[in-house]
């Protein structure tokens, strides 16, 4: 006991001794890059102290976020005086609190079965998956603003519909504080980047481990926008740029709606945004100096973008840049936004027929992934800032510092369109029962499958996966897991309750992206579907040392075990091995050891 207290009392004093000599922080502004002036007629968005709608953020010139609490309260107020919005709660997060989403309708359709018999465009915009890169709420509070009781952008819900979800991370929004964005200049206080169980929303769409997502994926099924929005901060180098966007391109799984993202969404943005004084630019993921250039292309379904593309939503991510004042990314959001309510209003004729043909394609073959290929390197011009280099004696290497001068720049751009793993199109997907719990999220996605009542005996083909490997520490809560897989052709009974999910359908795609187990999201590379990679059944040397005496009569197989002999020294080496490679032909070892449980049932 008296080890203990002395124990506890040195804890206790080194606790103290901690908090009461803190290390000295600068200001974040010292170490920031000078920022680039900036000033723009979208300003006058901004409306004065006086006004009765001035929002939080407002009322402190574009400086501060309100709270959850106080945001949630601003709302219900103005859906009070608006009779043209809703509030409806998607779901709850870990912590409890609701996840709300504003509908903004000029007929007042507010269920998504009257919404979608208006023949109306819908826009759903989220802001918040990561809770410090909170622009986005506070110019859709701004825009709502304006579209209801201060009636000065009344005219967007004559032809468009808007669901905005002004917090998507809630629980991350309230773990607010100074220190929450270390490369980011403004809000003074803003939240964090996952959520209450440390997870990334905007990694969790595929296998929606969170209630968030769950609930996010729930309102992109029943709600079904025509647009997706998803409003983030970005981060990493210094550039001209306020407010950049993108999507997947045409080459991924929506050709189609990305065309025409690309042709028509894009420049009527561009236009709006260069016309109210900010500098609108691709999607830009960068190295810290530019010297590597950037890098586009197709995002997988685990992130918004991508998902949306999957399932034939037209969707694009907005990244503001961080480096640029709160006051200028907030008021660039708010001139995106009601840019893109225009265009999906003009262009609903061309929009709808683009979505309609995604969702009726039924391409031969699936792209999985994709990699980059000689040809997906080009050289562009950038908008970018002067920088040099100069060796650190802090960390021991040569450092960017960013020196707040504008300078065009000429830079190496890849896509990468080579696709690396595809499959062909089957039939339908077969998941035994045992495997129910891949159901469930079927269902949640919305991807159609059918139970059999009776046992089926049909050709399929299996995969039998080689080479597994688990990555050596968690990612997103889960161990993720690797593995070649051959296909092998096999007469199987399905048992009752099997599951058949027809490919031949509008998410066949999205199911495909689940399922196959080379594609990066789906459930089997994100540990659902690991006990296939148990084997549970062995041999004992004093068993096995008479049967491959007996098994070396057959001439063809002595050959083959001489030659192996020879030419693999580890095989040589290991009594463990030699035995095992006897006990792998004899008909007790498990056939479905490493047999991936969902087959493919051929056209």
């Amino acid at each position: 006991m008296r080890t203990k207290a002395l124990l506890s009392c040195t804890l206790l004093l080194a606790a103290h001794a901690w908090a009461a000599a803190p290390v000295a922080i600068p200001p974040l502004h010292e170490v920031l890059p000078p920022p680039l002036e900036w000033s723009g007629t979208s300003e006058k968005l901004v409306v004065p102290a006086s006004d009765p709608w001035i929002t939080p953020a407002e009322r402190t010139e574009l400086r501060r976020t309100p709270d959850y609490e106080e945001t949630v309260a601003w709302l219900r107020r103005l859906v009070s005086a608006s009779p043209e919005l809703r509030m409806v709660s998607l779901g709850k997060s870990p912590q409890g609190r609701d996840i709300w989403m504003v509908i903004a309708s000029r007929e007042r359709h507010f269920t998504p079965s009257d919404i979608h018999r208006s023949g109306k465009p819908v826009v759903l915009a989220q802001a918040g998956i990561h809770s410090g890169e909170i622009d986005g709420k506070d110019a859709g509070l701004m825009l709502l603003r304006d579209m209801t009781v201060r009636g000065t952008k009344s005219s967007l819900l004559e032809g468009a519909t808007l669901l905005f979800v002004p917090i998507f991370n809630v629980d991350g929004h309230e773990r607010s504080s100074p220190w929450s964005r270390i490369n980011q200049r403004g809000p003074e206080i803003s939240g964090w980047r996952v959520n209450s169980r440390n997870l990334n929303l905007n990694r969790d769409y595929m296998k929606a481990d969170t209630p968030e997502m769950r609930a996010m994926i729930t309102a992109l099924r029943v709600w079904n926008p025509d647009l997706y929005i998803d409003l983030h901060v970005t981060d990493g180098a210094d550039y001209q740029y306020d407010i950049t966007w993108g999507a997947n391109g045409i080459h991924g799984w929506s050709p189609a709606t990305a065309a025409w993202l690309e042709r028509t969404l894009s420049p009527r943005i561009h236009s709006a945004l260069a016309g109210e004084g900010h500098i609108p630019g691709p999607l830009v993921f960068a190295e810290e100096n530019l010297t590597k250039g950037m890098i586009g292309g197709n995002f997988s379904p685990r992130f918004s973008n991508g998902y949306g593309d999957a399932r034939h939503i037209p969707s694009i991510i907005v990244e503001n840049h961080s480096l640029k004042p709160y006051r200028q990314r907030v008021l660039g959001t708010y001139v995106l936004l009601e840019s893109a309510l225009k265009t999906v209003a003009s262009e609903r004729a061309s929009l709808k027929a683009a979505i309609t043909a995604d969702r009726q394609r039924r391409p031969a073959t699936i792209a999985l992934s994709w990699v980059a290929g000689p040809d997906d390197v080009t050289a562009i011009d950038f908008l970018g800032v002067d920088s040099r280099e100069r060796l650190s004696p802090i960390s021991g290497s040569l450092v960017t510092e960013w020196l707040g001068r504008p300078v065009p720049l000429r830079i190496q751009y890849t896509v990468p369109t080579q696709v690396e793993h595809a499959v062909s199109r089957p039939a339908a997907y077969w998941i035994p029962p045992a495997w129910d719990q891949i159901a469930a999220g079927l269902e949640l996605h919305g991807v159609r499958f059918e139970r059999i009542a009776e046992p089926r005996t049909l050709e399929v083909e299996a995969y039998r996966l080689t080479g597994s490997s688990l990555e050596p520490r968690p990612f997103e809560g889960r161990a993720r897991v690797t593995a070649a897989a051959a296909p092998e052709k096999r007469r199987m009974t399905l048992p009752a309750n099997s599951i058949r999910v027809p490919a031949d359908q509008p998410l066949g795609t999205l199911a495909a992206l689940m399922l196959e187990p080379l594609s990066p999201d789906s459930y089997f590379q994100w540990g659902f579907i690991l006990e296939p990679l148990s084997r549970t059944e062995y041999a004992e040397a004093y068993v096995m040392e008479p049967m491959a005496a007996r098994m070396l009569e057959d001439p063809e197989l002595a050959r083959e075990f001489m030659e192996k002999l020879r030419n693999d020294a580890t095989f040589a080496a290991s009594p463990r091995e030699r035995l095992q490679w006897f006990y792998e032909k004899t008909p007790y070892f498990d056939e479905q050891w490493m047999l991936y449980p969902i087959v493919r049932e051929l056209p």
